[in-house]
């Protein structure tokens, strides 16, 4: 078993650079975990259009400011966003699954974001799951627009009782993969979902898809990277050996 002192990320003294590509380098990092703990949205696809439509919508509807509604929304599951702009007589659970049945049927531009395929084509299938607040549903059409696969774990809003930033989701993941969550590393994009993996007790990748990256460092993020396009794995006894570009 690696422990959490193992895993620590072990950096190279960094030289002068001499070009952009040497820079790069130069700022490699790497790590190891037993297993990665991936959110969905803003991680592997990019869904963020189609959110932003169907909240923007939804705020417009019921008197919000949009753009405040879409920010509030993002990384957490809709019934705890809805549930915070509503008064306490409306109707949650109608208000949640027409929200959901908005995002369902809005996939366009829901596509892979750059380098999660190769990475997870990178990666045993028992050693990566999904923990995302999308509903099992929702999760699974956003997965098959993009073209990915389902894989063997996966946790949802379906699957909590307490959505991110509470750790469960995370805790739940990683047992499902057969492992404690401080022997993982989430990959996150959204400060609630940082939070999450970081109650958990596991490492937190954060990437710069949809937040800026003070809003990430806040949230304890422990690397900030681009995109998986930043990030390279590959088997290390009975882990992950992790390589980070980072920006």
């Amino acid at each position: 078993m690696i422990s959490r002192r193992d895993a620590a990320c072990r950096v190279s003294p960094v030289p002068t650079c001499i070009s952009p590509e040497q820079c790069k380098l130069d700022a490699m990092v790497t790590t190891q975990c037993r297993a990665l703990l991936f959110d969905l949205d803003g991680v592997l696809i990019d869904s963020t259009p189609a959110v932003a439509r169907v909240w923007h919508r939804w705020a417009v509807e019921h008197g919000f400011d949009p753009e405040t509604v879409v920010h509030l929304a993002h990384g957490r599951p809709s019934r705890i966003t809805i549930r915070e702009l509503l008064p306490n007589n409306a109707d949650i659970d109608r208000e949640n699954r027409e929200v959901e049945r908005r995002e369902m049927e809005d996939l366009e531009g829901v596509v892979l974001l750059p380098g999660a395929g190769r990475l997870l084509n990178s990666l045993p299938p028992e050693r990566w799951a999904i923990a995302t607040s999308c509903t099992r549903a929702l999760a699974e059409v956003r997965l098959r627009a993009a073209g990915l696969p389902i894989p063997k774990a996966m946790v949802t809003a379906s699957d909590v009782k307490i959505g991110k930033p509470d750790p469960e989701p995370y805790l739940k993941a990683a047992a499902g993969l057969g492992f404690a969550a401080s022997e993982c590393i989430v990959v996150e994009d959204a400060p609630a979902g940082v939070r999450a993996g970081k109650a958990a007790g596991a490492g937190v990748i954060a990437f710069l898809t949809t937040m800026i990256r003070r809003s990430l460092e806040e949230a304890g993020a422990d690397w900030i990277v681009v995109d998986c396009a930043d990030m390279t794995a590959s088997n290390d006894g009975d882990g992950l050996r992790l390589s980070l570009a980072q920006p």
